[in-house]
């Protein structure tokens, strides 16, 4: 009813409807301008500032970094192990015999001293030794290739999380462009509609559309902010600010064979650990040789104390013998793990070349969809060219016009949609490249 008074008013010769419609443009305007504000005047980042932040922020690449700082630590425990360990001791004992009654002197001599310093070495082969070593470098070779593999999974989740808050920013760029295209006609059809060139439902119909697409306009930039707030926080930045996102520099990278990248680079060394844990299992069955000293004062007491300063030494040798079979079940552990690792290894090969050619087929089917909307963007911008000129002249149907700028939008959305889609594979691809 509101619309049709308005009309109404025009009809008569009023130029209330406009004023109104003036000022509610007005009022939006101000409105984009504060919404814009921020993004004007924001600094630019690039998807290597993100990177670099993520890479030093993220605690549980900090946590590897320590755990292989402590193998370290590890290696040098398990020599100063097999060094000459000296400790010194001191036993002091005194055993009364009370009217007859007390301990046997035989056994306890009355009293007991001594005060000792001892030393105790195990000889152990050079080659034990180092397989004890390797325990602990495979161990770190381990966590290092982790940290590699979990390296990577930030990165893709960083580049991902960039690409859609670019392509936030990309169709918030095309949107704010029909809505300029919107406003410079609206200019040229509030004079046509008030020489009675276009009616005013036709000039309503239109109006309608723009109102619609600043609506869209605000929505994308509320979008782009909470994309971009997501993005600082898996970087671990603490931001609010609006920020300008460079265009994302992603090339899709050479990729090494499954054999080299560090995804299968775990199997490698799960099998050398293994290969390890046979040889330390190996050398532990093999005879042990200790050997020990002692030096200073043990006495009872009983006799010239004075004189009993002295030393003592000796070695001690433990050869197994018989064990229950426990060799023999632990070497079946390990061939189950083999066998489990094998399968594993040849599972991760066969979905790595699979997915590797699901991905290409991907990108390849996406750049040529691109291609074809890349033409259809140009037909509706040369659409909208016809319509402009003959809006002029009044020989184009509004409803022809929005369905002209839908038809812009709806093309220049799946363009982005697409060339979004295109990065995202390509990260995909660039995952396991390393």
């Amino acid at each position: 009813m509101q619309i049709i008074s308005r009309i109404g008013c025009e009809v008569c010769g009023s130029n209330l409807f406009f004023q109104i419609r003036d000022m509610h443009k007005s009022i939006i305007t101000v409105t984009l301008i504060l919404l814009f504000y921020h993004v004007a005047v924001a600094q630019t980042k690039t998807l290597d500032d993100y990177l670099s932040q993520a890479l030093n922020n993220s605690p549980l690449l900090k946590d590897y970094r320590g755990q292989i700082a402590s193998g370290a630590v590890d290696s040098a425990l398990i020599r100063a192990t097999y060094k000459p360990q000296v400790n010194g001791n001191s036993y002091n004992s005194y055993s009364p015999t009370i009217k007859g009654w007390g301990y046997d002197y035989a056994i306890t001599n009355g009293a007991n001293v001594n005060a000792l310093v001892g030393v105790n070495k195990a000889l152990v082969s050079q080659r034990y030794l180092q397989a004890q070593l390797e325990t602990v470098s495979l161990q770190n070779k381990g966590i290092e290739n982790t940290s590699k593999i979990s390296e990577q999974d930030l990165k893709r989740t960083i580049i991902a999380q960039y690409i859609t808050a670019y392509g936030d920013l990309e169709q918030l760029a095309f949107t704010k462009e029909i809505l300029s295209l919107l406003t410079r006609e609206d200019t040229l059809l509030k004079l046509l509609t008030q020489k009675n060139v276009y009616r005013q439902t036709d000039y309503l119909t239109f109006l309608v559309t723009r109102q619609q697409q600043e609506l869209v306009v605000q929505q994308q930039l509320l979008q782009y902010k909470t994309d971009l707030a997501t993005l600082n926080y898996l970087s671990g930045l603490v931001d609010t600010s609006t920020i300008f996102l460079a265009i994302p520099a992603i090339a899709m990278e050479a990729l090494p064979g499954a054999d080299k990248s560090v995804f299968f680079n775990q199997y490698t060394i799960d099998s050398l650990k293994l290969t390890n844990q046979k040889n330390v299992l190996d050398f532990s069955y093999k005879p042990k040789v200790n050997l020990f000293a002692d030096a200073g004062y043990n006495s009872s007491l009983a006799e010239t104390p004075y004189k009993n300063f002295g030393t003592s030494f000796g070695f001690n040798i433990t050869v197994p013998i018989y064990d229950g079979q426990q060799r023999k079940l632990k070497y079946k552990k390990i061939d189950i793990a083999e066998r489990t690792r094998s399968q594993y290894k040849d599972f991760f090969t066969s979905q790595y070349n699979q997915q590797i050619i699901q991905l290409l087929q991907q990108l390849k089917n996406t750049q040529a969809l691109i291609d074809q909307i890349n033409n259809q963007v140009k037909y509706s911008e040369g659409l909208i060219q016809v319509n402009e000129k003959l809006l002029s002249t009044g020989d184009v149907r509004i409803a022809d016009l929005v369905i002209a700028f839908n038809n812009y939008l709806i093309s220049k959305n799946l363009l982005t949609q697409n060339k979004v889609s295109r990065l995202q594979i390509i990260n995909q691809i660039n995952y396991w490249n390393r």
